[in-house]
């Protein structure tokens, strides 16, 4: 009634490639993060996003 699947050569190529190009991708963005400079890390760590609290979690000045 249902037929084996056939996983034929250009779809393990698919995979293979999909995978490290996603790999790739995330090592980049690792890398960057990794590199960026301590004041730039610090300015993008303090952004006001909007929040359902009043007091952020990370805020311990009470």
């Amino acid at each position: 009634m249902f037929k084996r699947m056939i996983f034929e050569d250009y779809a393990a190529a698919l995979t293979v490639t999909a995978f490290a190009v996603a790999l790739t991708i995330f090592l980049w963005v690792s890398w960057r993060a990794l590199r960026m400079p301590r004041r730039q890390a610090d300015q993008l760590a303090n952004l006001p996003f909007p929040t359902d609290s009043e007091q952020p979690h990370h805020d311990t000045r009470g």
